[in-house]
């Protein structure tokens, strides 16, 4: 057979190419001049044969006649477009790869069909190939061929075989296009390309079906056109058929308690599905830790194979519950044992509310930080102002109660209380110094320590004054001092006052305004019974109404008027309730009983008629002032 390089010219070459780029089929032009051709071989061989046979052979003569008429068969083989052939790789050049089949001369086909993705030519010469017969003729001796076509072509028998056989085939998912997936069956080369659509790619709805895009598939085949070159396919139905088969041996076998391996088939916030084996059955967020879960999907990924305890089954509804938890021991169990009251404990802060902090001190066990339990001193409104979620802190356990799952901790316990050193370092007299902090209508805070602050009530700003608001004397940010009068270390409350800075002016009272002598002040007010009377700064005097004059007065006012000095005579002081009695009829008395004291004193040694009634008039005068005074007093 004829080398096809030295056959086939440059002009010759490019009219292959020409001829083979072209999308019509010369193969009814060429099939008269093909059978003119073999008939015409055929007529010269009869010919030739029959003047053979006058002739004698022997019998090597013989053998070679019945080489010449294979040789004489296979000439006569009819090739045809369309139709696969087996050749032998008979070179290699840069364009083309030179095929034996049989034929006069070699068939050509581009070496692009046996370069890989690097460009490497996979395929030698003496390697044995299928073809498929591009385009042939019997004037030029041409046959253009194809490799990948014939690949394909077989693909395609195998498919509607797999289609009429309702059997399933494998396919790699290549892209995403509308509606479904695109799925290419066969290599890269010789493959078909077939529809997946997304209802049949699996049992539910995926949410990120490119995911998929490199992955091969078993799928079934839902319709195939082979003229048309049209082929839906379905994962589905594979599934559907495996999930049947799988969950009829699930439910002979499934049981409440027992111990299986599921894979996690689908996420959502409240849970994760899982399948046993055909049959689906619920984990639940609740039921998957003893702790705090944040979301599932943080934990498990669609795929995992994971172990599950089944909580309870249904066989009538076929509802199966999940559980993890319940694999290990509820570590609330021994919570009272591990963490008793008065521990520290350490953990990590996982949680924050307007009233505390939860603290994770393992799995499955939290506990709270109430914000009153977070300082000895400050006064926290949020616990954002002392920890953070993600914080690990110490804190003291302070109560458990394992029904409930409830643990109270305290992170200011954990210092010594500042309260309990207060009382020692500022004991009852002590005088103090700072600043005004804050100033209300009840009374000014004075800052201690750190986070230590002392109220000086305003009933303990001035021995004398009036106050009607702190703010009168005292302003935010002044330094003042004050001196400790009591600390509730319980209540956490520290007294202070800035009057007892000075002596009580009324504790020297009884001295200064002893009960018989005469004092000189200005009326602060006038009442109906009685008329007060400033004898000094905070200290008053009242003259009662039955004290004003002798006889029985009814109210004073409009006789007296505020701001007018009037004197009177002490009658009574109580420095304890703060009171002192003033009279000013006791001073007409005290001048009535002058003046007879000293009429007496002038007339001593007379007596006579007329010195007798002057006497008893004094004294039916005295006893008449004192009828008054006990009638005012009554």
């Amino acid at each position: 057979m004829e080398n096809v390089a030295s056959q086939v010219t440059e002009e010759q070459t490019s009219t292959v190419v020409a001829d083979t780029e072209a999308t019509s089929s010369p193969l009814e032009e060429n099939t008269d001049d093909q059978n003119t051709d073999i008939q015409t071989v055929e007529t010269d061989s009869a010919e030739s044969t029959a003047s053979e046979t006058d002739e004698e052979f022997d019998a090597d003569e013989l053998e070679d006649m019945s080489q010449f008429e294979d040789l004489f068969e296979q000439s006569l083989k009819t090739f045809k477009e369309g139709e696969i052939l087996e050749g032998t790789v008979v070179g290699v050049d840069r364009d083309y790869v030179m095929v034996d089949v049989g034929y006069k001369s070699e068939g050509l086909i581009r070496v692009r069909e046996f370069q890989d993705d690097d460009g490497t030519i996979t395929v030698n010469a003496g390697d044995t190939v299928e073809v498929l017969l591009e385009r042939w003729s019997s004037d030029d001796s041409t046959l253009m061929l194809s490799h990948s076509k014939a690949l394909r072509k077989q693909v395609w028998e195998e498919v509607v075989k797999s289609f009429e056989a309702e059997e399933p085939v494998k396919g790699t998912v290549i892209s995403r296009v509308k509606g479904g997936l695109s799925v290419r069956i066969g290599d890269r080369k010789s493959g078909i390309i077939a529809f997946l659509p997304f209802s049949q790619i699996d049992l539910r709805p995926l949410r990120d079906p490119e995911s998929l895009v490199g992955s091969e598939l078993e799928c079934a085949i839902l319709k195939c056109n082979r003229k048309r070159e049209n082929i839906v396919v379905s994962r589905r139905a594979i599934l559907e058929k495996d999930r049947a088969s799988k969950r009829a041996e699930t439910l002979k076998t499934l049981e409440e308690g027992q111990e299986r391996e599921g894979i996690v088939k689908n996420i959502t916030d409240y849970g994760v599905f899982v399948d046993l084996g055909g049959i689906d059955g619920l984990l639940h967020i609740t039921d998957i830790s003893w702790g705090r879960i944040e979301h599932p999907s943080k934990l498990f990924k669609v795929g995992d194979t994971i172990t599950v305890k089944v909580l309870s089954y249904e066989p009538e509804t076929e509802k199966v519950s999940l559980g993890i938890k319940q694999l290990t021991e509820d570590p609330w169990a021994r919570a009272e044992e591990k963490y008793p009251v008065g521990s520290k404990v350490s953990g990590r802060v996982v949680s924050l509310t307007d009233y505390g902090a939860f603290i994770e001190l393992e799995e499955g066990v939290e506990g709270l930080v109430h914000v009153s339990e977070m300082s000895w001193t400050k006064r926290i409104r949020r616990p954002s102002q002392i920890v953070s979620v993600g914080d690990n802190v110490e804190a003291v356990v302070l109560k458990v109660d394992p029904d409930n799952k409830r643990i109270s901790l305290g992170l200011k316990q954990i210092e010594p209380n500042p309260w309990d050193l207060i009382e020692e370092r500022y004991p009852q007299g002590t005088v103090i110094e700072g600043k005004v902090k804050n100033v209300t209508e009840f009374g000014l805070f004075i800052g201690i320590e750190e986070g230590i602050d002392g109220l000086v009530h305003i009933s303990d700003l001035s021995w004398s004054k009036r106050v009607k608001h702190p703010n009168e004397l005292f302003k935010k940010g002044q330094t003042i001092q004050a001196v400790v009068l009591n600390i509730d270390k319980d209540k956490e409350r520290f007294s202070l006052g800035v009057k007892q800075l000075h002596p009580d002016p009324w504790e020297s009272a009884p001295e200064r305004y002893p009960v018989g002598s005469m004092v000189t002040g200005k009326i602060t007010n006038v009442t109906d019974f009685g008329i007060f009377v400033e004898l000094e700064e905070g200290v008053e005097g009242l003259v009662h109404v039955s004290e004003i004059g002798p006889g029985k007065v009814k109210t004073p006012v409009g006789q007296y008027e505020p701001g007018d000095e009037l004197s009177a005579k002490v009658i009574h002081v109580a420095p304890i309730e703060r009171r002192i009695g003033l009279s000013l009829k006791r001073i007409a008395e005290d001048e009535e009983r002058s003046y007879y004291e000293e009429y007496s004193s002038n007339a001593k040694g007379a007596t006579t008629l007329g010195s007798l009634l002057q006497e008893e008039l004094v004294q039916q005068s005295i006893a008449k002032a004192k009828e008054g005074k006990d009638e005012n007093s009554d």
